[in-house]
């Protein structure tokens, strides 16, 4: 995936306000130690919006990854 787009995120999630809710709590379990689903150089929110967009990440009681 060459660049990650809202409209990537939004085939996953719901709506905008959800994908925000969700990308931010992600975010924040990243910068507390947990691993990212997809390998990525960028920065966290760029990252994590990855993972969204992939479908790793789902909106949910629990908004952790899905384990394979």
């Amino acid at each position: 995936m060459a660049r990650v787009t809202i409209e990537d995120c939004l085939q996953n999630v719901d709506n905008r306000f959800a994908l925000v809710h969700l990308a931010a709590k992600r975010v924040r379990q990243v910068r507390e130690g947990a691993e990212l689903t997809v390998k990525s150089k960028n920065e966290d929110v760029v990252a994590v919006l990855r993972e969204i967009a992939a479908g790793r990440i789902k909106p949910g009681k629990r908004d952790e990854p899905e384990e394979e």
